[in-house]
């Protein structure tokens, strides 16, 4: 199974624009995707899906999805509003009153989360939310499964959009996928760019943005003291695929960039293809 992965669209950001900027990149990725052969299976729509979360961008964003031929799944971000969400995906199972929901696809389960709290940027994850995840996790301890959310659980080094390892969210989230291990990886968005890390017996896998991404940045910043680093840069629009073959999930990053060939399937390269797929049963 194929799984594209899209995030942080922050349609709505230039409103009154009808060329709005991120919209445009938006619809470049999708272009791409629909170009590809084979085309995914699914688009995981992985939150921030608009900067201000109402209803005129969600339909916008409807109208920029509607091309697709595969099932479009959303995961709330802090930048959606919840209420405009739900009523935007009406054929989202919530729970709760949050934006969380599970998908059963042949050969995978995904369980999507809402790490969302009104007013806050960084994730969040209630005792509510916990025991739901936890539930849905007993349910099944044999199918393998798939977790999607918008905020990362854990630390990536760019200090103003860290996850700090010991926000009390976190240990939520962490005691109540203890001893899950059918988990295959965690997918989530909000960094703005590519970062893949292992955490605890999973991975999690961070894919970029197709809004403007962000720099990357390691030094210490001190907020009372502005430096002139850069913050946010114009580095092509981002996707994700992440390629589940039954025992593994595989996870690709790229952009919808034009990539310049170098070199194609011809029969200049016909030996050494013909060479490198018959070595693999060679030892």
């Amino acid at each position: 199974m194929l799984i594209a992965q899209l995030t942080d669209v922050h349609l709505g950001f230039d409103p009154d624009n009808p060329a709005e900027f991120n919209r445009k990149r938006l619809d470049q990725v999708i272009k791409y995707l629909l170009a590809m052969n084979p085309l995914p299976d699914l688009l995981l729509a992985t939150g921030d899906l608009t900067d201000r979360g109402d209803a005129a961008s969600y339909r916008r964003l409807h109208n920029a999805f509607a091309p697709c031929p595969f099932p479009i799944w959303p995961c709330l971000g802090n930048h959606d509003d919840r209420a405009n969400f739900i009523a935007a995906f009406p054929h989202l199972p919530v729970s709760g009153g949050f934006a969380q929901y599970e998908v059963e696809t042949p050969t995978l389960r995904i369980l999507f989360l809402d790490t969302v709290e009104p007013g806050r940027h960084g994730g969040a994850f209630c005792e509510a939310r916990a025991a739901w995840l936890k539930e849905r996790l007993t349910e099944k301890p044999t199918r393998p499964t798939l977790i999607v959310m918008h905020h990362p659980p854990v630390e990536v080094g760019i200090e103003w959009m860290n996850t700090h390892p010991d926000e009390p969210w976190v240990a939520r989230f962490a005691e109540a996928i203890e001893g899950a291990e059918q988990i295959v990886g965690i997918i989530c968005g909000h960094l703005h760019r590519n970062v893949t890390i292992g955490w605890g017996k999973t991975t999690v896998s961070i894919c970029a943005s197709t809004a403007p991404q962000v720099a990357l940045e390691l030094a210490p910043i001190d907020a009372d003291n502005p430096d002139d680093r850069p913050m946010i840069i114009a580095d092509p629009p981002a996707f994700a695929l992440h390629k589940w073959n039954g025992a593994q999930l595989i996870t690709h990053f790229d952009n919808a960039d034009e990539h310049v060939m170098l070199a194609k399937f011809d029969h200049k390269m016909q030996d050494l293809v013909r060479t490198l797929i018959a070595e693999r049963s060679s030892q």
